[in-house]
């Protein structure tokens, strides 16, 4: 029998994960991306590469349902195929830089001693470095380039990731099922990776979502620089440095990637702290 006013657990269970109406919309413009991302060129209703020059800039119309940049090439095509950029560069730089970062946090949050200080005082070093130029000036001496900007956010991103990973290792040290495994004989690998990981996983989960944002802001500030992607590439960062006068002439040429870049990074914001809040309270 149920108590009185005590909910039924299935009940329970299904309220316990509906999603938030803001976290739900999130949801779905981060699949509405991946769609656009893997299936770019069945969804792009022409060429994003494609110039007319006879056409030039042109406002919206039913041929172009976001208008033409001065080449004459497909607003909306070189939207979604800048897609694929916004997900994977992003996405790697946010999976790598932690997957590095957790090893480091795990060995400097645990083992303590000489390894924390190590690892820390490398840290404290980054951090005391202007990521911002540091990434400008090594793309730019290099010779730019995507996968160039990647890799050195990936590095830059380390750091900060390591600090938060240990602090969370730090707080799950002292507690009983770490010392019951010690008592028990159970080896140190053991018990970083197999008792305390599994532990900390929800934070990682959420802090990747939250790089993958600023991640995704970071390669679109480059390449509005022109240290990113290659000239003509359909690319939303690169798309507001090549359609920044169409404001007057045609404003979806620079409005839409806009608000593609803007929107995919708050939906990752809202969907990490929701998992941070989910699987950490």
């Amino acid at each position: 029998m149920t108590a009185i006013g005590a909910v039924p657990a299935v009940k329970r269970r299904r309220r316990g994960f509906r999603l938030p109406i803001p976290v739900a919309l999130a949801c779905l413009v981060m699949a509405v991306v991946t769609a656009c991302a893997i299936f770019g060129s069945a969804l792009a209703l022409k060429d994003p590469y494609e110039q007319r020059l006879d056409v030039a800039v042109s406002s919206p119309s039913a041929e172009f349902p976001a208008g033409t940049d001065t080449l004459g090439r497909d607003i909306l095509s070189r939207v979604i195929y800048g897609a694929s950029n916004a997900l994977i560069g992003p996405l790697v730089i946010a999976a790598g830089a932690f997957a590095m970062a957790t090893v480091l946090g795990l060995l400097a949050g645990y083992l303590g001693g000489w390894v924390d200080t190590i690892i820390m005082r490398w840290v404290d070093f980054m951090f005391g470095l202007p990521s911002t130029l540091i990434t400008i000036v090594v793309v730019g001496v290099v010779g730019g380039g995507y996968w160039t900007a990647v890799f050195v956010l990936l590095v830059l991103f380390v750091a900060p990731d390591t600090r938060i990973v240990r602090s969370a290792v730090l707080e799950q040290r002292p507690r009983t099922y770490i010392d019951a495994a010690r008592t028990l004989g159970i080896s140190r690998t053991r018990i970083i990776f197999i008792h305390i990981l599994p532990n900390i996983l929800p934070i990682v989960l959420a802090y990747v979502a939250i790089d993958f944002a600023f991640a995704l802001v970071n390669l679109a500030g480059l390449s509005f620089l022109g240290l990113g992607v290659e000239p003509g590439t359909p690319d939303w960062g690169r798309m507001l440095s090549e359609n920044r006068n169409l404001i007057a002439s045609n404003p979806p040429g620079i409005l839409l990637p806009a608000a593609m870049i803007i929107l995919t990074a708050v939906s990752m914001n809202l969907i990490g702290d929701w998992v941070f809040e989910r699987f950490t309270k």
